[in-house]
Formats: structure tokens, sequence, C-alpha cells
């Protein structure tokens, strides 16, 4: 076991993990040289004069991330991946409005998808919101808005009177 930082990992998952920021970084490196219009001897010139390395490959994750930030110094934009806040894709129709549900809970919480999906795993061990069935999709969403009500309460937006 190798200790990094606080976090306790197994050496094997830290190295899978560093395989896997290794390979985003360097995919996201040749996206930025295409978007800038970089030739190859550009690039390398570029990739050298970061990191005194002509190659990618040669390169440890903090120096792929030193030239990220460089091509974005000089313009590079990284676009988003996937669909938009992390919103699911659902197969089956009958869970759409429950979805939407979500989605505006979300949306008025100034919340990302992704704590949708946290809840999810927390509430029922599923990674996903999507793979809810309907009765735990209805229970997320009753979740999600005591979550709101709660926040809304400390924010002092209701007094918990009900007006009719």
């Amino acid at each position: 076991m190798y200790f990094i930082g606080i976090i306790c990992v197994n050496w094997s998952i830290y190295c899978v993990y560093e395989f896997e920021m290794r390979r985003a970084l360097i995919a996201k490196i040749k996206i930025a040289q295409k978007e800038l219009g970089l030739d190859d001897g550009t690039y390398r010139a570029v990739l050298e004069r970061v990191t005194d390395k002509r190659s990618c490959a040669d390169m440890d994750v903090s120096e792929l991330e030193s030239v990220v930030a460089d091509m974005r110094s000089h313009g590079f934009k990284p676009k988003a991946k996937g669909n938009p806040h992390g919103k699911p894709h659902l197969r089956r129709t009958s869970s759409a409005a429950m979805l939407d549900k979500v989605e505006a809970l979300l949306t008025v919480g100034g919340k990302h998808w992704n704590y949708a999906h946290a809840m999810a795993r927390r509430m029922f061990g599923k990674d996903k919101v999507e793979y809810l069935d309907d009765t735990q999709l209805h229970k997320l969403v009753a979740a999600l808005q005591i979550a709101e009500n709660r926040k809304t309460e400390k924010a002092g937006g209701d007094d918990g009177v009900r007006k009719s």
C-alpha cells in the first residue's frame, strides 16, 4: 500500500488511474494540436519548450498537464464531452416525467447530474440514475425535494406556514 496525500490506495489501482490520466491528457493534447492548427514540427517545438521532451510518450502526468495548460494559454478551449450536465440517456419512456422532475430539482438547487448519480449510489447502490426502477426513482425525487426544502428553510425563504 502507498500513501498519496491523505488517501491510501493500492499500487495497482494507482497505476491504472495514472495510465487513464496519461491517456486522457495525451488525447487532449492531440485535440489541441489539431484545433490550434499546429504542424508536427511546431507541435514538437511546443512540447520541447514546455517540458524539454519532444514526445508525449516520454512525459509523466505533471508534464502532460503543463503542456495542456500551455495550449490553453494559447487559445485551446476543451469542449465538454457527452451529453450536457451528465443527463442520463433513458431507454424507457415511463420514467421520462420523473427524470424531468429530477432535472428540475437539480436546476433549482444549482446541482449537477453527478449529484443525483451520487445519491442513487448512496441510496440504492446503483451507479447512475438511469439504472433505477420506477419505485427507486420516486424515492430519489422525494429525497431531492426534501433536500431542496431544507435548503430553502435554512435560507429563510420559507417560514413553514402553509398559505391558502
